[in-house]
């Protein structure tokens, strides 16, 4: 090695006080001076999403069309509060109240964009402003412009123009999710008919209907598994090629957690739950369209082998519903792993309705997780907010956190789950339309879980606020919301981590019990306490498996949840499992 390049490896690299390394390159740098681990890791992104483009589009225009919803109720809010003075004060004070309530809601967005300016608008206007004074014009320059921006795109043909150019690339996203996948049923289809000859037509290379429904679920775990193992290698590339430390506190966390056998069952158990939901239309027997929404439309229609007949004839999901009910005994019942009088498979039966308790089981997990994840993601990020905020200016700010909390603690977390669903179900609010009362669910949770969230990390965020960095931060001018977000909220995160992982489990029990009440997530949706609750009658008979696979399922993914949260808990903070003296799972 020249002395040039020496000089320069010495200037890249810097040696910790623990004797380890850090390099100085940026991670663009970093990977172009090593290109090849990362080229073959992108290549195997590639292929994992080319064999399922489809339904990589479908997700994102899910998760796409979820944030619409939300951006349009926000949107809908002057409007709505409008309306409401327009009621009793008249046109005037309306108008004036819809335009408020916009530039509430545009300065709030603004105080988070403020941080992006290219520039400051206050110097370039020659003004000379303290820096309380600087951060206001700053965050009034972004409303204004955000204002005008908003009034062209509604005032004049741009919006229009802008609409339809939006809905021109969705259109075309939309025809990219409904292409054939390596994993979708018009790969493997599984429902076909028998003929005379006993052969069977319209399957995946001619097999039964249950054969070619368990090679489609298998390929749906092998694709799972491959997806994993490519996860794990892409955090090993970068931790071995590309990190900036050769080391960091992370290492310990991830051995720890997979040393701890009670983590890694809740682990499996959790991807495993994942996994059912998001391929939910894969590992569903049949389309939920078709067997569950629509049993009664045109595109239901399918073809069976009459015995009795001797010939191939048409039928209806929903008739064929009718004569497939397990509702007991005997003729009353297609149990786990039999075909119905129409030759459709039922790997796990059917419900009480004769719909195929398979299909319902895996959108049933989709449910749970949806509403899981709202609930989850917005009690995180509002506990995150109000810790942070009561922490750092503390006073009147913390004590309203702490009256308003106890207030909402003091209730039992079913009595006011069960109380606000009750009336938001019966008030015909908006918000109780999506997913049949799904959404209106995890807003509830999101609610009644935040204080216990807010509690969990309200000591560590006092400790952190009183740190020597925090102070440093404030002399050196750092805005509250930048100390907050950089020095304070990093510290924090990892008990919103462990609390929130034990929480889930929780959500899908009460999500249950209050299906089961019928006050939860109503018809059509599948949920699974609703299974248990239409098949309890029937536990005794032979459509045991309505209520008692579903109370499984739901048995396994909470102990799951627990379990993970278990594992998590202990590999970030081992001092804790050493206190409870190690009942948290083997290490």
């Amino acid at each position: 090695m020249s002395n040039t390049e020496s000089e320069q490896s010495m200037t890249d690299t810097a040696v910790r006080t623990d004797g380890g390394t850090e390099t100085k390159q940026s991670l663009r740098q970093r990977v172009l001076s090593n290109p090849e681990p990362a080229a073959i890791w992108l290549a195997g992104l590639a292929l994992l999403v080319a064999v399922e483009l489809g339904r990589f589009v479908d997700w994102a225009l899910t998760i796409g069309g979820g944030i619409k919803f939300i951006l349009d109720g926000i949107v809908a809010t002057p409007t709505w509060v409008g309306s409401n003075f327009e009621g009793t004060l008249g046109f005037v004070a309306g108008a004036v109240a819809s335009d408020i309530t916009s530039l509430l809601l545009l300065f709030i967005v603004a105080v988070f964009l403020r941080a992006y300016l290219p520039f400051h608008p206050d110097e370039k206007l020659g003004l000379d402003l303290s820096r309380s004074r600087h951060l206001w014009f700053e965050r009034g320059f972004v409303t204004a412009v955000l204002a005008a921006v908003v009034s062209v795109l509604v005032f004049t043909p741009i919006g229009a123009a802008l609409k339809n150019e939006v809905g021109f690339y969705v259109g075309i996203l939309d025809s990219l999710a409904d292409t054939q996948t390596l994993l979708s049923r018009e790969t493997i289809p599984n429902h076909g008919y028998q003929t005379a000859s006993g052969s069977w037509e319209g399957t995946f290379l001619g097999l039964s209907a249950r054969s070619a429904w368990l090679v489609r679920f298998t390929m749906v775990w092998v694709y799972a598994a491959v997806v994993m193992s490519w996860l794990w290698r892409g955090y090993n590339v970068y931790r071995e090629h590309y990190r900036r430390m050769d080391w960091t506190p992370r290492d310990d966390v991830i051995d720890r957690l997979r040393s701890h056998n009670w983590g890694r069952f809740g682990l499996v158990v959790v991807i495993g739950f994942i996994v059912l939901a998001l391929f939910a239309p894969v590992i569903a027997t049949y389309p939920i369209q078709e067997n569950v929404y629509e049993p009664y439309s045109q595109d239901s229609e399918f073809k069976y082998f009459n015995e009795e007949a001797g010939e191939v004839q048409t039928a209806l999901h929903g008739d064929a519903n009718i004569n497939s009910r397990s509702q007991g005994a005997g003729s009353q019942n297609v149990g786990i792993n039999q075909y119905d009088d129409y030759g459709r498979y039922a790997p796990l039966g059917t419900t009480t309705s004769g719909e195929d308790l398979m299909t319902h089981i895996a959108y049933g997990a989709q449910t749970s997780l949806s509403i899981g994840l709202i609930a989850l993601f917005l009690a995180l990020g509002i506990a995150m907010l109000l810790s942070l905020a009561s922490a750092y200016y503390g006073g009147i700010i913390d004590l309203m956190a702490i009256i308003g909390t106890d207030t909402i603690i003091s209730i039992p977390i079913f009595v006011l789950v069960l109380m606000m669903s009750v009336v938001f179900q019966q008030g015909d609010v908006w918000i109780a339309e999506p997913m049949d009362g799904g959404l209106l669910l995890a807003l509830i949770f999101a609610f009644a879980y935040m204080p216990g969230m807010w509690r969990s990390i309200r000591g560590p965020s006092l400790q952190v606020a009183e740190e020597e960095w925090v102070d440093a931060a404030k002399s050196y001018g750092q805005t509250p919301l930048a100390i907050m977000r950089k020095h304070m909220a990093p510290y924090v995160m990892s008990y919103l981590i462990i609390y929130g992982s034990l929480l889930v489990g929780g959500m899908i029990i009460v999500t249950s019990a209050l299906s089961f009440l019928g006050y939860g997530v109503s018809e059509p949706t599948p949920e699974w306490g609703r299974l248990i609750a239409s098949g309890r009658n029937a536990v005794s008979t032979q459509s045991w498996h309505v209520s008692t696979v579903s109370g499984a399922m739901i048995a396994i993914v909470v102990t799951g949840f627990n379990a993970l949260g278990d594992g998590i808990r202990d590999a970030i903070d081992p001092q804790a499992e050493a206190n409870a003296g190690g009942s948290g799972g083997g290490a």
